[in-house]
């Protein structure tokens, strides 16, 4: 059975699957690290707008402690990264991945803003499943292997197993609103 997905999720999936898979490697696009940094933010940027969203529209306890913790962790993520790229002397750089991620988030944020009660809620936590699986896949199989930067590449790393975190409680959550 093939489930609907969210423009912002449709699109994310895609990707990460693409860029995670070895036989599609020649499809990659290449990025250099100022445009990886532009591709991190943005993703962090995207799950941000979706967990203020769902603050707004849910009245679902687990929903909003989930957005409070995508919130939370993703606003981190960005500051990290801030850091870092000041420290490196780096200008994110917005190329064709982070402004296609962007076009469908907003696609996805509208979705979003067109629901209420449990239809939002199923509408965003199976956005969040998706969009943590595409994350977690495009950064361990696009990101991580382009990032020349040592510590860019670390920052990277160390952020994985927040985002595998988040999909286990995505999954969580998700399983609990059947």
């Amino acid at each position: 059975m093939i489930k609907k997905l969210g423009s912002g999720a449709s699109l994310a999936l895609v990707l990460g699957l693409l860029y995670a898979t070895p036989g599609y490697s020649q499809a990659n696009p290449k990025l250099s690290d100022p445009e990886i940094a532009s591709v991190a933010v943005v993703a962090n940027q995207n799950d941000i707008g979706y967990a203020e969203i769902a603050q707004k529209k849910s009245k679902d306890a687990e929903i909003l402690k989930f957005a409070q913790t995508m919130s939370n962790d993703h606003k981190a993520v960005i500051a990290q990264a801030v850091a870092l790229v000041k420290k490196l002397n780096v200008t994110p750089k917005d190329n064709a991945v982070s402004q296609k991620l962007l076009a469908d988030a907003a696609k996805e944020r509208k979705s979003l803003e067109g629901m209420s009660g449990k239809a939002f809620d199923k509408a965003y936590i199976d956005n969040e499943v998706a969009y943590h699986k595409a994350v977690i896949s495009a950064v361990e199989g696009l990101l991580v292997p382009q990032a020349q930067n040592a510590e860019l590449k670390g920052l990277l790393q160390k952020v994985v197993p927040t985002l595998k975190a988040h999909l286990a409680h995505a999954e969580m959550v998700q399983s609990n609103l059947k």
